[in-house]
């Protein structure tokens, strides 16, 4: 059965269709109330005319339905499938970030802590998302402080010998050595860390308070003390809250975008508790492609929305800076699929969302919404008003996206670090960025460099060559983990004295076979060029196999929180440790990728050439084991005696016969000059 007679026996009820090319690939998802009316509406000439209808239905050659029970479930089926299939000719969300969550991994016999921007149906419990991101990692951060539950990689299953730094900075409970903690006093501190995160902190003061008398009447004063500092954090926790949401508004998104040659900026700003909080940005580039009625080039003038122009505050009123009245594209077929993938199953929704222009299944969407999260959700077209105005801001600021990403400007250097932190979910900003590459030729000469980003710029001088010399053979993963270790093993003996790391014992840190002589990297000059302290981050040229045998240098350090991430060369993704499973996939436009390329580059520039520095210093120096009666040991002697190969080959019969027997001396000399002695 052809494409057309499956268009018309299609059935008449609510559904989902696909429409797939001639290699079966699903190219467009839709959704309709009556799936035979929506669909037949393709065949129509006038249809076929626009650029998106007309391209899609050249290359459709199969159709699929699923039919559903009413149109709030088409909406939510049409989301998941566009999500799950990316088709070509969809909306599809580009974003510039997602926002963090807090994940307790509550399957595990210890349950840890991390920062996740991914909900995965794994067990765990997650809460957030957080405004602005940060927040997410100083709450993690309370966490740790308050409830000593750890974020570490150690495996929790089995126990070890000893603690990590961890234990003995007083920020983990210990539960990786058996004698440390038990298995009840952990699930309490687990327990109280839910109470927290869900905001029960009535019930979890009361929970602290009643343990902190039982702690005193025993006698137990130092753990008195401890649940007192938590009580007191979270009274703390309690004061702020109060102040930030005393006589506030609800909760509210607020969107606003800016169109212009064939690319649109979309701006959307969290509004929580009457205060605008953070800012997040869309861009599609060549977006008329996918937009049904796709004007013509010369009908294509710059517009901002919501920003009003001149006239009234209805949408009729507006103007686009031009004297054509349409808009060149249909802007309510972008906020209706980039509302449909940011909220259809997503934990939290505000109750408001303020978008500047409407769209078909505005109310449909609303009512799923509410559906599902249990309260009402209101999407909105302001037309006037404080709401009217924060739909213009963001409008404005839509303008200002697209200028930066669109007309290259280049960001300030603290936009960068900002940039740089929010994508690898990293404390602070980075300051100092050292990073590592291997280089060999079928194993031979392996070395490795180190290269360091340091304030907005390449640091040379702190530049490092490293000779590996505990691996045999093609071992990348061996060669990553002894040059990582060696290096920061240096760096914790430099910093012992500082007062950061003072009274922490590193020489607990496990032992790995590699002898003092190879501690330091070659090309260090002295120790005062050395840094004082860790880096921001840790960046290794490869994948998953770099990146864990860095890590895993560094454990054996007690290195458990150093912020490490890998960048692989073909796929130009980025694996941060810890969230290994959630690859960072950022834009090629993108400052951040960007930045981390050039610094990929350099390190992969200077392992090059000193690899080709080492292999041609090989190869003038095996020239003398071809001469008879030259082996390693006369070698040795010669190029200690003379400096380097040049000299040897320039060196008279008698001079050579100064260091090696005369029979020998004759063979070398006759062996460099044997050329110019047949001309």
């Amino acid at each position: 059965m052809d494409l057309y007679e499956k268009i018309r026996i299609l059935p008449t009820q609510p559904g989902v269709y696909l429409y797939k090319n001639a290699e079966g690939t699903v190219i467009y998802v839709g959704k309709a109330k009556n799936l035979r009316a929506r669909v037949r509406s393709y065949l129509l000439e006038s249809s076929q005319a626009d650029a998106k209808t007309g391209s899609l239905m050249r290359e459709a050659v199969d159709l699929e339905y699923i039919l559903v029970g009413n149109e709030s479930e088409a909406l939510a089926l049409e989301t998941n499938l566009i999500k799950e299939r990316k088709p070509r000719f969809n909306i599809l969300l580009k974003d510039d970030k997602s926002y963090p969550y807090v994940k307790l991994t509550m399957r595990d016999r210890f349950p840890k802590v991390f920062v996740t921007r991914r909900l995965l149906k794994d067990g765990a419990a997650y809460y957030g998302p957080y405004f602005p991101s940060n927040l997410a990692w100083r709450v993690v951060e309370l966490i740790h402080r308050s409830f000593l539950i750890p974020s570490c990689k150690v495996d929790l299953s089995r126990y070890h010998q000893r603690a990590c730094l961890q234990y003995y900075i007083h920020r983990c409970l210990g539960p990786c050595v058996e004698a440390l903690t038990t298995p009840e006093t952990y699930a309490s501190a687990v327990r109280d860390a839910q109470l927290l995160l869900e905001g029960r902190h009535a019930e979890l003061e009361r929970a602290l308070t009643a343990r902190m008398m039982e702690a005193a009447q025993a006698e137990r004063f130092e753990a008195a003390a401890k649940l007192r500092d938590q009580l007191s954090t979270v009274h703390q926790l309690q004061e702020k809250q109060r102040a930030a949401t005393a006589g506030q508004d609800d909760d509210a998104d607020v969107f606003g975008y800016h169109f212009e040659d064939g690319s649109l900026a979309v701006n959307l700003f969290h509004v929580r508790a009457g205060k605008i909080v953070d800012r997040r940005e869309f861009f599609w580039e060549d977006l008329p492609e996918l937009l049904e009625a796709a004007a013509p080039e010369e009908s294509n003038p710059p517009q901002t929305m919501g920003a009003q122009t001149m006239g009234g505050p209805g949408p009729d009123s507006w103007t686009w800076e031009t004297t054509k009245p349409e808009p060149p594209f249909h802007a309510g077929q972008v906020f209706s699929a980039l509302l449909k993938q940011l909220y259809i199953d997503q934990r939290y929704v505000p109750r408001s969302i303020l978008v500047p222009t409407d769209f078909d299944d505005r109310e449909a969407l609303a009512a799923l919404l509410s559906e599902r999260t249990g309260h009402r959700i209101e999407i909105a077209v302001p037309q006037r008003g404080e709401k009217r105005s924060l739909v213009d801001l963001a409008g404005q600021n839509a303008k200002q996206s697209y200028i930066q990403r669109f007309r290259v400007l280049e960001p300030s250097r603290k936009a960068i670090q900002e940039a740089l932190a929010e994508a690898l979910m990293l404390a602070e900003l980075p300051r100092r960025i050292e990073c590592f590459d291997i280089s060999h030729i079928q194993g031979a000469e392996t070395v490795a460099s180190l290269v360091v980003w340091e304030d907005g710029q390449m640091n040379k001088q702190a530049y490092r060559k490293f000779k590996v010399k505990t691996v045999a053979g093609v071992d990348d993963f061996a060669s990553m983990r002894e040059v990582v270790q060696r290096r920061y093993r240096r760096l914790l003996e430099n910093t012992k004295g500082n007062a950061a790391l003072k009274g922490h014992d590193f020489s607990r840190a496990e032992n790995a076979p590699i002898t003092p002589q190879a501690l330091a990297p070659e090309g260090r000059t002295s120790r005062s060029k050395e840094p004082s302290t860790m880096p921001s981050l840790i960046l290794v040229d490869g994948g998953l196999g770099q990146l864990h045998a860095a890590a895993e240098a560094l454990e054996s350090l007690g290195l458990t929180t150093q912020p490490l991430a890998s960048i692989a060369k073909k796929e130009e993704v980025i694996y941060l440790y810890g969230n290994e499973e959630e690859p960072i996939v950022l834009d090629r436009h993108s400052p951040v990728l960007h930045l981390v390329q050039l610094i990929r580059d350099e390190s992969h520039r200077f392992a090059v050439g000193y690899h080709r520095q080492r292999r041609a210093m090989r190869d003038r120096d095996s020239e003398l084991l071809n001469i008879p009666g030259v082996g390693p040991q006369t070698r040795q002697r010669l190029l200690t005696h003379f400096g380097s190969l040049r000299d040897v080959q320039q060196a008279t019969a008698e001079s050579l016969a100064a260091v090696v027997p005369p029979k020998t001396a004759e063979s070398i000399w006759r062996y460099f000059h044997a050329v110019r002695l047949t001309n």
